[in-house]
């Protein structure tokens, strides 16, 4: 029976996918199977692809991905998780964080196969992110504390045990600051208004708010509840029907909750139950927003601040030009490339070469979906009792990489080394997008000079001493990871925006790409960071130590290279960056760049992936 593995793993599949309708409530709802990032939205849901021989954990890993998903479809309102979402990479981070753990303790509550499923995946997760390594709270991330601690609060479940000492470093400070909070957390779990409320609480107290916030403020926010609440009345209602029940509503395969653990006790794990290490099962932000872990450095790292972060914005390129004006800006853009089309042909020629030849092609076969496989259909013409035979392609270590492209867009750069950085930009885009490597295109400057409305702030507050960063950040996104650079392309056009390019405060532009970096699936990640200087912000620097954001700089880039998974890159324009990043060039005149940034992206594919790039990424010190 040399079909009966394809067979088995088809089985699973559709159990799987009838479980995830049945969770979700939604029948129509596609669930597919794929070796990109598990993901889900209103539509579909895309789940890791089973190995052709899975053990346990390795079904464990897709049946808790797989609840994971379902339970957030079924039980989260995007509006009213949005309109409460705070300010500031912590605070978004242990909110997002939070939520998810109430989605997914709806479920284990009620159901417990999935309980068991979802346990297992989140120790894989903290195992796979090496949280059984830290031993020191510095190592230890708050957000993860935190987001296990409410868990336990909530469901009533230990830490898994590979993340237990590490929430054991932290539950101290905790209990202190957000005990009670938690306890509040646990009795408002079926209303997501009343949650978001408390967890906005919550994070007030552990000082991650980074608006002007108290008490009575967040007390002001219960009026707003009961509107938030009219926008989940049809999930609420339905959750309350099934607060004493299990699920019994049938996916479009007429498949359970139960008969999912049957196919998966009775066929599957007797014969591929083994030893193994899950994969991380992570799911992906339905808003395309990775997780962003706060930065925390060394010690003297920690006395940099900003003086007020509510004026600083992470924007999509789109949102800071109209259309026309886009587009007749890409239109200036596309003439001066056509100056250069000689060159761009070149440069994209070589690169392309150069990574393909590095790609080796390696088949599955023997599977029943995929490509027909031609060379086995003789033995169907022999004996039609055979099934027919599908192959599908080994995901290669090649394709398994991400780069993150981070431009300057300060005043210096005005004029042709923003041009040619942009063409350059564009060039990278498609020619990777055509290797399979996925690219992120993103740009750093401030919302204004001399310090903008955060500085009259500070003036009218009696002009406290050291009050750190004194400006308003801008960090642009002008091309996502997932997004094709089709639909990406009119966007570089901002960059040749009257207006748009003014201070650049590098340190914080750098930790904001290093943490979208960290968010992604892929297995290599590499950062090339593009700039003409030092950091420069006049309103910090006029209030501050003079190397204030320079001293900044040089640690996060420290902390990146010793500690991080991210394979960092610098390409200095007319000044030399070397003294701040270990891997950098730099060159004299713009027209170098493409060239430049092509050969140094063939030089890190020609090099094999660091053999401690995993395990440096699991011991980085966030919080």
């Amino acid at each position: 029976m040399g079909n009966s593995t394809a067979d088995r793993t088809d089985n699973f599949k559709r159990a799987v996918g009838g479980a995830v309708r049945a969770i979700a409530r939604t029948p129509e709802l596609t669930v597919t199977f794929s070796a990109n990032a598990a993901m889900a939205d209103g539509e579909s849901t895309q789940l890791p692809l089973p190995p052709r021989d899975a053990t346990a954990q390795d079904l464990a890993q897709v049946r808790g991905i797989g609840d994971s998903l379902a339970l957030r479809l079924r039980h989260h309102d995007v509006k009213v998780h949005s309109s409460r979402c705070p300010p500031g990479e912590s605070a978004r981070a242990i909110y997002d964080a939070v939520e998810q753990v109430r989605c997914e303790a709806l479920g284990a509550r009620r159901m417990k196969g999935v309980a068991r499923n979802l346990e297992a995946m989140l120790e894989a997760r903290c195992r796979e992110k090496g949280f059984d390594q830290v031993s020191e709270r510095d190592q230890a991330p708050v957000v993860e504390a935190v987001r296990l601690l409410v868990r336990q609060r909530i469901t009533g479940e230990e830490p898994p045990p590979s993340a237990s000492g590490m929430v054991d470093l932290w539950r101290p400070w905790l209990e202190e600051k957000i005990g009670a909070d938690c306890d509040d957390l646990a009795a408002a779990i079926e209303e997501q208004g009343d949650f978001s409320k408390l967890t906005r609480r919550m994070i007030a107290h552990l000082a991650f708010a980074n608006e002007d916030e108290n008490e009575s403020d967040l007390d002001a926010d219960a009026n707003d509840t009961e509107n938030d609440q009219d926008a989940v009345d049809g999930d609420g209602e339905g959750e309350g029907d099934d607060s004493d029940t299990t699920v019994d509503t049938l996916g479009a395969d007429g498949i359970d909750e139960s008969d999912v653990d049957a196919i998966d006790s009775d066929e599957l794990q007797a014969e591929l139950a083994a030893d193994g290490e899950l994969v991380d099962g992570e799911e992906a932000d339905p808003k395309n927003e990775p997780w962003r872990p706060p930065y925390e450095g060394s010690n003297s790292a920690r006395r940099y601040h900003a003086y007020g972060e509510e004026f600083d914005e992470i924007i999509d390129a789109n949102d800071l030009c109209p259309a026309d004006e886009l587009t007749r800006l890409r239109t200036h853009l596309d003439q001066q490339l056509t100056s250069l089309q000689g060159i761009i042909t070149r440069l994209a020629n070589r690169l392309q070469r150069r990574l393909l030849a590095k790609q080796t092609r390696a088949w599955r076969f023997d599977l029943d979906e995929g490509l027909l496989d031609t060379a086995r259909l003789a033995r169907v013409v022999a004996n039609p009792a055979y099934p027919l035979s599908y192959k599908l392609e080994k995901e290669t270590s090649f394709r398994d990489t991400v780069v993150t492209l981070l431009l300057d867009n300060s005043g210096s750069m005005r004029g042709r080394p923003i041009t040619v950085a942009a063409m350059s930009a564009d060039i990278l885009a498609r020619t990777l997008e055509r290797c399979g490597v996925k690219v992120e295109i993103l740009g750093f400057t401030t919302r204004a000079w001399k310090g903008g409305r955060i500085r009259e702030r500070w003036l009218s507050e009696g002009k406290k001493t050291n009050p750190g960063r004194l400006n308003e950040l801008r960090h642009i996104i002008y091309k996502t990871a997932d997004m094709p650079y089709r639909r990406a392309r009119r966007n570089l056009g901002l960059m040749l925006r009257e207006g748009l390019l003014k201070e650049n405060i590098d340190g914080e532009a750098l930790l904001w790409a290093h943490e979208r970096l960290l968010g992604r699936q892929e297995q290599r990640r590499i950062l090339m960071v593009i700039s003409d200087g030092a950091p420069v912000d006049d309103s910090t620097l006029s209030v501050n130590s003079g190397n204030y954001l320079d001293q900044h700089l040089r640690e996060v880039i420290s902390w990146i290279e010793k500690l991080s998974c991210v394979e960092l890159v610098a390409v200095g324009i007319g000044h030399d960056v070397a003294r701040y990043y270990r891997r950098a060039v730099t060159i004299v005149d713009a027209e170098q760049l493409g060239g430049t940034m092509t050969d140094k992206l063939a030089e890190l594919f020609d090099e094999e992936i660091p053999s401690n790039a995993g395990r440096a990424g699991r011991r980085l010190a966030r919080a």
